[in-house]
């Protein structure tokens, strides 16, 4: 069974500056390149998992969110690291969003992940509460640095 790095996605591998749609706006996090490489050479896979709630509340559209997605995948693509699948939920509510587990369960069952041998990691406390409820092994709330993470893989 896959073991897998779940990342949440605003705030953790790029600034979070409020309903990021838009690749100019789209900067990434000091690190998470590395951490993801590290992760990828360690045989993990790499997912994202992330709230879009702006889908619902109108703020962007999910062909937006779609070409985002694209464009994040293509730059971790050009440093060599394969993105496995992104999760989202536009919804406001249910068990999808964060802090449910809905997500990192279709993860779960779509790739057969061990969830107990996989990591996450996120920048709200919904995120990892999220991640605990799936199963996941450990789990770091990202304050600013990779390094300790990087490490602990």
């Amino acid at each position: 069974m896959p073991k897998a790095l779940f990342l949440d996605r605003d705030g953790t591998i790029n600034i979070d500056y409020g309903y990021v749609y838009r690749p100019q706006d789209f900067v990434f996090i000091d690190g998470i390149f590395e951490l993801c490489a590290k992760a990828q050479e360690k045989g993990y896979l790499i997912i994202i998992i992330t709230n879009q709630s702006g889908i619902a509340r109108g703020y962007y559209s999910d062909e937006d969110f779609q070409n985002l997605n694209k464009y994040m995948i293509e730059q971790f693509a050009q440093r060599g690291i394969q993105i496995t699948d992104v999760f989202y939920c536009p919804e406001l509510s249910g068990n999808r969003r964060k802090p449910g587990c809905g997500m990192f369960t279709e993860a779960q069952q779509k790739y057969d992940i061990d969830m107990g041998a996989s990591v996450s990691v996120g920048d709200k406390p919904r995120d990892i509460e999220a991640a605990q409820r799936a199963g996941v092994g450990k789990n770091f709330l990202y304050q600013g640095d990779f390094n300790k993470i990087t490490e602990e893989l």
